[in-house]
Parts: C-alpha cells; sequence; structure tokens
C-alpha cells in the first residue's frame, strides 16, 4: 500500500532580505496546486512609493538632491513623486496632502516652516505613512527619522573660518529663515569675540525665504550706514554669499570682505578662485540622498534603520542620520570636490 502525494498542501516560504543574511518567513501559501500554482508562482515584495517635498528648484543644491534622489530611486526600483514648494509654506501644506491622497508608503519631507510642519506629519501618520524630515528638523512631532547634515557643525566651520581671517571688525550676521542652527554654531566662535569689542555686530538679521534680494538688501544697508566699513559677513549659503558679493562689488569691496557661504555650489567655488568669497561648506547630497531612499525603503517594509544619533525636536529624541560636511576653500577644491567627481574642473576653472 502507497501514500498519495496530495495535489493540496501547506508551504512555508523563506527568502534572503537584500541587505542582510537573515532568513526570514514571510508567507504561508494557501491551497497552492503543486502541478502549477507552487512552480509558477514567486512572491514579490511590494513596490515602495516615496513623496518628496522639496523646498526649491531655484537653488544648485536642490536640483543636485532632486536628481540624486530619482536616479536612485529608479536604480533600486523605487517610486518618487516630487512636489517643489518654492519656499511657501502653505504651498508645501497642500502638496503634501495631495501626496497622501495618492497613497505614498513614506515621505520625505524638507520642511519649509519646521514649526507648521508638525501638522503635515501628523496628518501623515493618520494615513499609515512614515516620515523622513530631511535636512530640515520638523518640530514637536512625532518623527520616524531625521536626516540632515550637521547643521550645527556647519556654522561651526563657517564662524572660525571667519574669526581665523577677521580676528577684528564689523560683521553683518545673516541666518536662514527659519533655520538658526548654522548660526548657532557660527556664534560658538564669533560671540567670545563680540564680548571682547574685538568684533562689533552691525547688522544680526534673518534672510526670509533665503531669498538672495533680502539678502541684498541687508547688506546694501549694512554698507551706508557703517559708511561701507565692513570687514565681515557670515552668510548662511551661497545664494545668500552671492547677493553679499554683488552689494560689495557695487561699492567696489568684492574681495575685500571675508563671506562665507554653504552648498559647495559651481558659481560659489568660482568665487573662492577669485577670491571674493572666503570658503564653502561642501555636504555631498549624493550620499544624503541614497542614504534617505535606503532607509525609506527600510521603513516601508517594516524594516529597523540605523542611526548615528538623537535630536531633540521638542517633543521627541528624534532618530537620526547626521552626516559630516567639509569646508572648503582655495586648498582643497580640487582634492574634495574635483577628484570626488562632485564638480567638473573644466566648469570650475571657466571664468
Amino acid at each position: 500500500m502507497y501514500l498519495s502525494i496530495p495535489n493540496v498542501f501547506l508551504v512555508p516560504v523563506y527568502y534572503a532580505e537584500e541587505d542582510i543574511l537573515n532568513m526570514k518567513k514571510i508567507v504561508i501559501l494557501q491551497n497552492c496546486n503543486f502541478d502549477s500554482d507552487f512552480t509558477n508562482k514567486t512572491v514579490k515584495r511590494k513596490e515602495v512609493v516615496i513623496g518628496l517635498s522639496l523646498p526649491t528648484q531655484r537653488e544648485e543644491r536642490w536640483v543636485r538632491d532632486k536628481e540624486v534622489i530619482e536616479e536612485y530611486a529608479k536604480n533600486k526600483g523605487v517610486t518618487v513623486k516630487v512636489e517643489n514648494a518654492e519656499y511657501d509654506a502653505t504651498k508645501q501644506a497642500s502638496q503634501v496632502e495631495n501626496l497622501i491622497a495618492q497613497g505614498i508608503d513614506v515621505l520625505i519631507l524638507v520642511p519649509i516652516d519646521p514649526l507648521a510642519a508638525a501638522d503635515m506629519v501628523e496628518k501623515a501618520h493618520k494615513a499609515g505613512i512614515k516620515v523622513i524630515s530631511y535636512d530640515g528638523l520638523v518640530q514637536n512631532s512625532d518623527l520616524d527619522l531625521y536626516m540632515a547634515f550637521d547643521k550645527i557643525k556647519v556654522g561651526e566651520l563657517q564662524g572660525k573660518f571667519l574669526i581665523e581671517k577677521v580676528p577684528k571688525g564689523n560683521y553683518i550676521i545673516m541666518a536662514g529663515d527659519p533655520d538658526g542652527m548654522f548660526k548657532e554654531g557660527a556664534m560658538k566662535y564669533i560671540k567670545p569675540l563680540a564680548a571682547k569689542k574685538d568684533i562689533n555686530i552691525v547688522a544680526d538679521e534673518a534672510v526670509k525665504k533665503w531669498d538672495p534680494n533680502i539678502a541684498f538688501k541687508i547688506v546694501e544697508d549694512a554698507l551706508i550706514a557703517n559708511e561701507n566699513k565692513i570687514d565681515a559677513i557670515l552668510a548662511p549659503n551661497d545664494a545668500i554669499a552671492g547677493a553679499a558679493i554683488e552689494a560689495l562689488q557695487a561699492q567696489g569691496l568684492a574681495g575685500k570682505v571675508a563671506v562665507t557661504g554653504q552648498d559647495a555650489e559651481l558659481a560659489a567655488v568660482r568665487r573662492i578662485i577669485q577670491r571674493t568669497q572666503l570658503m564653502t561648506v561642501f555636504k555631498d547630497t549624493r550620499e544624503l540622498g541614497k542614504a534617505a531612499i535606503d532607509a525609506a525603503i527600510k521603513l516601508a517594509n517594516g524594516e529597523a534603520v540605523e542611526v548615528t544619533s538623537k535630536v531633540n525636536n521638542g517633543k521627541i529624541d528624534v532618530p537620526s542620520i547626521l552626516i559630516t560636511p567639509i569646508a572648503i576653500d582655495k586648498n582643497n577644491i580640487n582634492s574634495v570636490l574635483i577628484d570626488s567627481g562632485y564638480l567638473n574642473q573644466n566648469e570650475v576653472y571657466k571664468i
């Protein structure tokens, strides 16, 4: 007497995850027909859909982020839906609601207004969507992850360069609205010298919406008020640095006043070569963008994300991945920016 093999039986299936060799049982096939179904069907992970909310496409830095994220996501088989708010917090809120309605799995959010963006995080969570706060930290919210370059460190690099170049004199301090973390880092170096009266801060203003036109007016007004006696300018990014240098140029002062920057934009690197900008800060957006997609895929699939630290946002200590920035001046343009392929040598020196 022989036992026949049943046509219908249960089969446990295992697979090896892409990034780790942990074997996990993912599904039990029921009512599987051995003759056809089991041999013809494979188990597929769901397609991950990511929503990306960017602040602008007017700045080279954010154009790069978008390109890197889209290309890397495509290589990973992930769909990315992109919205661009052009530094309009109300518009960003509407765009995020639209992304939520489209059924995304993860939202990568660059908050224009870190306080108002808490409402976007709450709405996303109610829809079962994980949220990564990218580059800027959403305040007072239960974020799933914060990913950025260390902003305090960025400011420290800017402040250190300024006081080493100009330990005494009249300073213009500009912060990017509404983010004061860069300024906080810079003031660690500037404040002690200001307290000793070595540094005189003649203007201290936030640049609303990071608008270069507003930055130009701040510098122009400070030059008029101080009879052109300005020695150093803390500019939070390269776009604002460019506007500040335009205002200086109008008074024949370009190259005579130390100006900081951030983002290692091509125009800024050219200004450093021309000696009209003191330095910039390189934040390799290729690294951050790819890491954000990898983290989003893991969050969408319920997997753990390895973090480097935690940052408090007023409500919780947010699991965070912070990447170290690099100061750039005339001495390391080639070794850091060109040799890494971030910028093209011919374009950099085509002045």
